[in-house]
């Protein structure tokens, strides 16, 4: 989708579409969208889960359709409205809204995280909300509502098998991530990996305090020899920590990996613009072990087959 709005890279920006339910104002990163198109009619598939709608073939490419009020316990959307059609963890998805509003530029420092004011159900899919135009706009977690229906979508956990009986090493890691469960998961593979020095953030700005605190204590090698980060995060996003991080001659040596949902094509230009040593898809928790025993250890990755489009 071209919203014929150019970003710069490194900017800490971001362009939210904004899109209805109802009378509810929700929002998705405009990164992940590929195209909108009117709704068309779909081939059910037996047995699925309930929130998915169907399947069709818009251009020959076969897609899942996602009802998006099914998902927020809204009921189920009528046989008209929009396709939001995504691109996201390297699957095409669309999801099935009401109507369109447009698309918005924000500052990542202009997010607000949920509260206990939300419901049960928006607040354990929402990543945060932003004030526009004296209404609120609620940003939906597209990657955990995917994971919610097939968790087969989420980290392949099932590459971590090879990597058993690693011997124990602690070279200090930096994670920038803001799902608190990916976070988790990630710092688990890690371990489970060898690696057990690993200091994980919520946010691209604690993780960039920390590091500019080594450096200004002069233990910056001690504390962080390579630096693994989420593109999506509030306060400051991982482009923006990639630039500082590559802008400074103290801290250009430190490998960067973008580990993202949003490594495309678009957004690889842009971290390599940055100056990113490696980028990502977030299914790929093996290759990011891999990856990372590259950078850090020097050693040639193996048994891991590189999906990642490199």
């Amino acid at each position: 989708m071209d919203s014929n709005i150019l970003m710069e890279s490194g900017t800490n920006e971001l362009e939210i579409l904004e899109f209805m339910i109802d009378d509810h104002c929700y929002g998705i990163n405009v990164a992940k969208i590929k195209e909108i198109i009117t709704f068309q009619e779909v081939t059910p598939v037996p047995n699925a889960h309930p929130s998915i709608e169907g399947i069709f073939m818009p251009r020959d490419t076969m897609i899942t359709a996602i009802d998006l009020r099914n998902c927020l316990q809204r009921g189920a959307s009528e046989p008209h409205g929009l396709f939001i059609i995504t691109n996201f963890n390297k699957l095409d998805i669309a999801f099935h809204v009401d109507s369109v509003t447009g698309i918005h530029r924000f500052s990542w420092a202009d997010i607000i995280k949920p509260d206990a004011t939300m419901s049960t159900v928006e607040k354990s899919v929402t990543t945060g909300i932003i004030k526009y135009d004296e209404r609120l706009i609620i940003i939906l977690d597209f990657e955990k509502i995917v994971s919610d229906i097939n968790p087969s979508t989420g980290l392949n956990m099932e590459q971590l098998k090879m990597f058993k009986a690693r011997p124990r090493n602690e070279i200090p890691i930096v994670l920038a991530e803001d799902s608190q469960l990916l976070n988790k998961l990630i710092v688990d593979s890690l371990h489970k990996s060898g690696y057990n020095n690993v200091r994980n953030f919520e946010n691209g700005k604690l993780a960039y305090d920390y590091i500019k605190a080594a450096m200004d204590a002069d233990v910056l090698d001690e504390k962080v020899r390579c630096i693994i980060t989420d593109i999506e995060m509030p306060i400051m996003d991982g482009h923006r920590l990639t630039k500082l991080i590559k802008n400074d001659d103290k801290t250009r040596h430190i490998p960067v990996v973008i580990f993202s949902s949003l490594v495309n094509e678009e957004m690889r230009r842009k971290g390599e613009q940055l100056g990113a040593d490696r980028q990502l898809s977030k299914p790929e928790i093996g290759h990011l072990v891999a990856t990372i025993d590259e950078l850090v250890n020097g050693l040639a990755p193996e048994g891991i087959e590189d999906k990642s489009g490199e």
